[in-house]
């Protein structure tokens, strides 16, 4: 006769999926506010773009749909789904179909290793870091699929243009979040929120604590523009010459997934921005004298607070610049990665190294 499984069993088997102390059920409550943050930052990204955007021109932005225009997603969403999907005669329909998948899956698996507080965290990998880096080229195949199923010019220099792109800019983002993993000893994303956790609040981050961080930080930050294809390194859907980039062809919810991979990519890299040089869940506050600002702002649903708003930070500052600068050349591109980004990466790379020796 089996038995249902006792609390006990419960929290044995929790604790081996780093959850502690937690109770099923309390985990289960506790994650559906996240389930909402991330349709937020992936869908609302939308709605909140196009509002930045309105109000640096001076405009109101979507009004129509709900108060203030806050249903206008959910309304283009349904649009998109009762569209018709479309596949080009000439295309190959295979390479076609999976693009926007793989690209998809590809943004949305770093989220893995993504610690949303002391208790939330799928997958606390000893190389998380190097997992999350890696993750990412998986977009490469999907968007050079897209691009060359589609069996269009405009798509396939899209296609082109952004794998270059992203490859070459991956190796400055990559050195510089190995600053990061020198200053903490790890690769473990959930042991960088750790290390970087203490009674001073923020003067525990690796960017006020240590004076080598700002250039790796700058660093990273930049690149991450180029592989998300943010502005001003949009070139892949330079509108005036390509159409749409690598995805002219694509309609309804093939075309949404390719919206929802962008949102999705600059929400992990400003998580993973956050976690390596901001302290991830740890709160900036210190602790006092007798007020323990500090205590009072730590744990499971503080910390999640910290990194969603830490992470939101960067996603307006990815916003304001697209609507800021303007887009470079494809010379201009390329110069800024392998002849000024580069060379100063290996430079932080040193001094981050030379840091951690002599401090």
């Amino acid at each position: 006769m089996s038995h249902a499984p006792s609390l006990n069993t419960w929290s044995d088997a929790l604790a081996g999926f780093n959850l502690g102390w937690f109770p099923l059920g309390l985990v289960i409550v506790a994650a559906i506010p996240l389930v909402f943050i991330a349709l937020y930052a992936l869908t609302y990204g939308v709605y909140g773009e196009r509002k930045i955007s309105a109000f640096m021109q001076d405009r109101l932005g979507p009004m129509e749909v709900g108060p203030w225009g806050l249903l206008q997603t959910l309304a283009d969403i349904l649009k998109l789904l009762q569209k018709e999907d479309i596949v080009p005669t000439a295309a190959d329909k295979f390479l076609f179909v999976i693009g926007p998948l793989v690209m998809f899956v590809g943004s949305f698996l770093a989220f893995v290793v993504l610690p949303f507080g002391p208790a939330f965290i799928g997958a606390d990998l000893n190389v998380g870091l190097f997992y999350a880096i890696g993750i990412v080229a998986l977009e490469v195949v999907g968007i050079l699929a897209s691009g060359w199923g589609s069996n269009n010019k405009w798509a396939l220099y899209g296609a082109v243009r952004s794998v270059a792109q992203i490859v070459s800019y991956e190796i400055p983002a990559s050195i510089a979040l190995l600053c990061g993993a020198m200053m903490a000893g790890t690769l473990s994303m959930q042991q960088f929120c750790v290390a970087q956790s203490g009674p001073f609040g923020l003067l525990h981050w690796y960017l006020f604590s240590n004076p080598v961080a700002w250039l790796p930080f700058l660093i990273y930050f930049i690149s991450s523009l180029a592989e998300t294809n943010r502005a001003p390194f949009d070139i892949p859907e330079a509108e005036s010459e390509l159409v749409a980039g690598f995805f002219t062809e694509y309609t309804g919810m093939k075309f949404a997934m390719f919206f929802l991979a962008e949102y999705g990519s600059m929400f992990m890299v400003s998580g993973i921005i956050s976690i390596v040089f901001l302290g991830g869940w740890a709160s900036p506050l210190p602790n006092i004298g007798s007020f323990a600002l500090n205590t009072m702002t730590s744990g499971p649903v503080w910390g999640t607070f910290w990194i969603i708003m830490k992470s939101f930070f960067f996603i307006f500052v990815q916003m304001w610049l697209r609507w800021t600068l303007p887009r470079l050349r494809v010379d201009q591109l390329m110069y800024l990665c392998w002849k000024v980004l580069t060379p100063f990466a290996f430079v932080a790379f040193v001094l981050t190294a030379v840091w951690e020796i002599y401090k």
